[in-house]
């Protein structure tokens, strides 16, 4: 393989210290235990929110860091879960005594060490919820997961439950708003071809040149099958009609459609499928009001896309337009 990598067991480290220095505004990063937190962290009297998960999948998690989303993310290796003491720190930094709302994205691994430090932070006396992200359609159970995985809401969630939080809501009602999110989200992805871990030196899979990985995960688990590749048309209608069917989503809904690169599709292509997708939705019945595209929730190098399709409430959407000031996402007055 050829990556821009000096050696592999350095890679995170050296990343992280590459984001302290482009954002030394927005964030400050941590090195023992691991993690990336606001440069005005703590906040006094806001609920904090802290996420993570293995790395591989920038900007997530360390990139949504900042005013408005969240205060802090913890990177574990690639495709690695976070320690639960790398997650008790982050909390403990950024905790401004209103409380700590861990979002957690259903892998066993997350799943296991986030409650671990959840219950460590419950015995330090700080007052903890949890917001289980399992958006994905694709599969029921896979390599990493028990039930469905946690993939492009996540980003939805850390956004508007950031702002939840920013506006002073208290903890069980931004923790009640990301519970909302993931229930009314739904995801599925494809790939075109694999990722390649520089800590392992191989691809994750293999796909002929003729074949698509339908329902790919983030790890590059299988999804539901292969299938012989495609018109960006086809294939954007063969991920959106499961979501739709899934939730079910019903005509007059109001949405936000995320289309999502899984690293190496370019912006070009993401704007043809989103294209698609938009129009698929409104032929049936819904309203896009609301629009996310471009390289949130990756897979290291893999060519591919997901889609993500939010219901919209009124709340919701109030939430999702508040001012936001991260290395990844950026819009208002956010401070």
């Amino acid at each position: 393989m050829k990556a821009l990598i000096n050696r592999p067991e350095d890679i995170v480290r050296e990343a992280l210290e590459g984001m302290a220095l482009a954002h030394a505004d927005l964030i400050r990063v941590e090195q023992d235990p691991r993690f990336v937190l606001r440069a005005d962290a703590p906040v006094q009297g806001k609920v904090a929110l802290v996420s993570g998960g293995g790395s591989g999948h920038e900007p997530m998690h360390g990139g949504l860091v900042g005013p408005g989303m969240l205060d802090a993310a913890c990177p574990g290796e690639v495709f690695t879960s976070p320690t639960p003491d790398q997650i008790v720190a982050a909390a403990q930094a950024v905790h401004g005594g209103a409380g700590v709302l861990l979002i957690v994205k259903n892998y066993t691994g997350d799943v296991l060490n986030f409650q671990m430090a959840a219950e460590l932070l419950a015995d330090a006396g700080i007052p903890t919820e949890t917001v289980l992200m399992d958006d994905d359609v694709a599969v029921t159970d896979s390599l990493y997961t028990a039930g469905r995985r946690g993939v492009g809401a996540t980003v939805l969630a850390e956004k508007i439950c950031g702002a939840a939080a920013a506006a002073g809501l208290p903890l069980a009602q931004v923790a009640r708003i990301g519970r909302e999110v993931n229930a009314s989200a739904r995801s599925m992805g494809l790939a075109l071809s694999p990722c390649t871990n520089p800590q392992a030196g191989q691809a994750s899979f293999t796909l002929k040149d003729d074949e698509v990985e339908f329902g790919i995960g983030i790890h590059g688990e299988p999804g539901r099958s292969r299938i012989p590749m495609a018109s960006a048309d086809a294939l954007t209608q063969m991920l959106l009609e499961p979501i739709l069917q899934d939730l079910p989503f019903a005509r007059g809904d109001e949405v936000l459609l995320f289309t999502d690169s899984l690293g190496a599709t370019p912006l070009l292509e993401l704007y043809i499928v989103h294209r698609a997708a938009e129009q698929l939705a409104n032929q049936h019945g819904l309203k896009v009001s609301r629009r996310l595209i471009g390289p949130l929730m990756t897979s290291l190098d893999m060519a591919g896309v997901a889609l993500t399709l939010l219901r919209l409430t009124p709340e919701l959407r109030g939430y999702w337009d508040a001012p936001v000031r991260t290395p990844a996402l950026c819009w208002g007055l956010a401070r």
